[in-house]
């Protein structure tokens, strides 16, 4: 049916391995996201795509949101990532704390070198959400499971937004290295 070269059993890349020969760039624009002052509704662009004045919501020009950096909310707000997998899967997973259940995000929205993962966080979510890549995404130099987050840092240029209604928006890019290796 397939030809007689095709056998699924010999098959040793997963479907979601990346094929690139080096580190992507990023290409995936900015995103921006406005919100309704009075509602809370949200409203995202990318920032390609920039409307010529800001969208309206309930009769009144929408806010654009500027994100904060994970610093700025510490120690309300803590948001760590880990890098799982090697070259047939890899994924990110997002790890948050606190203090007042209020700040609990509503969303995360993972950024990537070609585009963009959301989840919902609902009420009985608990911490991990997990983001599988794949193509130019799954990107790895190596195949160490867990990563050893290196000098090669493979997902620099992602960035994770977390949303909650009490902080807003607050951004965490993947950059960060182990100690062991900064020496």
């Amino acid at each position: 049916m397939y030809g007689e070269g095709w056998k699924l059993a010999e098959q040793e890349f997963g479907p979601l391995r990346s094929k690139a020969a080096r580190k992507p760039w990023p290409e995936c624009p900015d995103i921006v996201i406005y919100r309704c002052s009075h509602c809370g509704r949200l409203y995202q662009v990318l920032a390609y795509d920039l409307p010529a004045q800001e969208p309206a919501c309930c009769n009144a020009p929408m806010e654009q949101l500027k994100p904060l950096h994970i610093e700025d909310v510490l120690p309300e707000v803590n948001v760590v990532y880990k890098i799982v997998g090697g070259f047939n899967q890899s994924a990110v997973q997002v790890f948050w704390e606190t203090k007042q259940p209020e700040d609990k995000p509503e969303w995360v929205l993972l950024k990537t070198f070609t585009g963009g993962y959301i989840k919902y966080v609902t009420a009985q979510k608990q911490p991990p959400l997990i983001f599988p890549l794949s193509d130019e995404d799954a990107y790895v130099y190596c195949d160490r499971n867990p990563c050893q987050q290196c000098l090669f840092r493979c997902k620099r240029g992602f960035i994770i937004y977390l949303y909650t209604k009490t902080r807003g928006l607050v951004e965490v890019p993947l950059e960060k290295m182990s100690d062991y290796f900064k020496s």
